[in-house]
Parts: C-alpha cells; sequence; structure tokens
C-alpha cells in the first residue's frame, strides 16, 4: 500500500515483494515492557529466533514520524534508552506522524503497521483485552477491537495475566474472531499455561494454524486471527504466587489512581519488584516461545502459496 510516511527496510521489502516469511515485532515490549539493557537485549534475540526459523524479523516503531518496519540496531537502542517515546495505539498514530514524534507500537498499532507493509503475522507476549473490574472502569484495550479491522495472525501467551481473560474471550467470541489454541484446549494466562478458559479450536502443527489462516483470507475475512501459545511449562510461574501479586499490583494502583494506557506498564513494573524479577523472567521466555511458533507458522504459510 503507498503510504508517504511508510519506511520499509530493503531486506523485509524484498522478502515482502517475494511472499517469503516474515513476522512483525511490536516495540512496546522495547520502550515500556522492560527494563533496559534487557529491552534490547530481548529485542535482539527474538529477531534471532525467527531468522534461524528461516523467516525475516520486522520490529516496528515510529521514529521521527515514520512508520519504520524493520529496525536497525541503532534504532532498537535508541528506542530501548529513549525518553520521549510514546505509546502508540490506534488512536495515537495520526498525532504521532503529524507531529513528527517517536513511539512504540502496542499490539493494535503494530497490527495496524504491519498490514500496511503487507506483513501477515505477528508475534508479541500477551494481548491486551478486557481489564478486571471492567463493570466499573469500562477499560477494554484498543487490542481486541483491532481483530476486527485487520488480517494479521498474532501469536501470544493470551492476554496478559493482569486482564480479565474469561471476559477478553467471550468479547473475541462475540466478535467472530477464530481463535486458536497451539497444543491446548486452553487459553493461555501469560504467566501460567493454563486458564481454565476453553479454546474453540486446537491445532498442534503450525500447518494447521497457516492453513487456518490461509482459509480466512480466501473467505475475504478482514478480521484478525489470534493464536493462544503457552508458555514452556519450565519457565511458568506458579498460580497462586503470581495471582496474588497480580491483586497487589491492582490494589496500589487503584489507590493511586493509575488508569488508562499508565495501567498496564504500572502492573508490569510492579509485578517484576513483588515477584523479584521472576515475571521478567517469564515474561522473556514466553515472547521468544512466541517468535519462535509465529515464525513456524508464517514459514508454512509461504509454502502452502508456493505449493
Amino acid at each position: 500500500m503507498d503510504c508517504k510516511s511508510l519506511e520499509i527496510s530493503s531486506r523485509v521489502g524484498d522478502a515482502i515483494k517475494q511472499n517469503k516469511p516474515v513476522v512483525a515485532l511490536e516495540s512496546t515490549i522495547i520502550s515500556h515492557g522492560m527494563p533496559y539493557p534487557q529491552n534490547v537485549q530481548v529485542a535482539k534475540e527474538l529477531e534471532e529466533v525467527i531468522e534461524k526459523r528461516g523467516a525475516v524479523a520486522a520490529t516496528i516503531a515510529i521514529i521521527n514520524g515514520k512508520i519504520c518496519v524493520g529496525l536497525s540496531q541503532e534504532q532498537i537502542e535508541f528506542l530501548g534508552t529513549g525518553k520521549n517515546i510514546t505509546k502508540a495505539s490506534r488512536r495515537d498514530i495520526p498525532v504521532v506522524l503529524a507531529k513528527n514524534k517517536h513511539a512504540a507500537t502496542t499490539v493494535a498499532a503494530t497490527m495496524i503497521c504491519a498490514s500496511l507493509a503487507g506483513i501477515k503475522f505477528f508475534a508479541t507476549g500477551g494481548i491486551g483485552g478486557v481489564h478486571r473490574g471492567v463493570e466499573k472502569t469500562m477499560d477494554i484495550s484498543a487490542d481486541l477491537e483491532e481483530f476486527t479491522k485487520t488480517p494479521v495472525l498474532v501469536v501470544s501467551a493470551g492476554p496478559k495475566a493482569i486482564l480479565d481473560i474469561k471476559k477478553t474471550m467471550e468479547y473475541l467470541e462475540t466478535k467472530g474472531i477464530p481463535v486458536l489454541g497451539y497444543q491446548t484446549n486452553q487459553m493461555p494466562a501469560f504467566y501460567y499455561a493454563q486458564s481454565g478458559i476453553e479454546i474453540p479450536c486446537r491445532v498442534d502443527t503450525p500447518f494447521e494454524a497457516a492453513s487456518i489462516f490461509q482459509n480466512s483470507l480466501q473467505l475475504k475475512y478482514t478480521s484478525g486471527m489470534l493464536v493462544g501459545n503457552p508458555v514452556p511449562e519450565k519457565y511458568a510461574m506458579r498460580v497462586d504466587d503470581i495471582e496474588n501479586c497480580i491483586d497487589l499490583a491492582l490494589k496500589d494502583a487503584e489507590e493511586q489512581n493509575i488508569s488508562g494506557q499508565r495501567l498496564t506498564p504500572f502492573l508490569l513494573d510492579s509485578l517484576l519488584k513483588k515477584t523479584e524479577g521472576e515475571s521478567l523472567k517469564t515474561n522473556i521466555e514466553l515472547v521468544k516461545n512466541n517468535a519462535d511458533v509465529c515464525a513456524q507458522i508464517a514459514v508454512e504459510y509461504s509454502k502452502i502459496l508456493r505449493d
């Protein structure tokens, strides 16, 4: 698509033109999701995981008012250390572009930018969703609505554990979003593998997921697809331990009147402190696992197109 604000690296652009497998990566995890230097190191490792599977990694951000698809190492370092990096979702992109600002892209914004560039696959840690206490706050992430608009397959370890996973799944069902469980019958709960919430469709191979996504595109679906990929068991946190920490973090947020876009970064930082760094370790491992699975699905999809 012709977009004056879109800058695609030559390597990513060539891969897209040749129908090679390309996997998008968000940048909020760099600027707002992890402390330095882990954020920069993890960003590099995610790209390496994808490349090892035979796909091309395309980390996405907005820099100097341009949507950059396929960041250089210098740009990743800038996002990891910069102080004036906006957290951009759908509503923020036009403003950031017009004002020539810098922004890290959320799940919703990354889906939009990936689709603009012609990328169909995106690996992230966890998606946003319906927040706990939504009946009081009406806090529902724009990530969910983006799935109704943008035909990108997203691999995540489920909704972030700080959310109401049951209500998030109900929202996705209402909107008709295909949700797949990768080698699981339950929606993963980010820090732990089983939420207790059933997933309507299980797939056990990357080929199955790629085939289902191909069918949705052939049917002219304009919606995306969510693949729930559980954190590997050896890196999962104990359910009671992390849930107790989440309850305390939510209480802290309420007492400090933290809400809106500030809430998720606040809660993640609070969990980092309350778990003495264990939540960050789990976060890093689950997002690597998602990148690995997403790359495999993208590779299978490319094979399907060739065949």
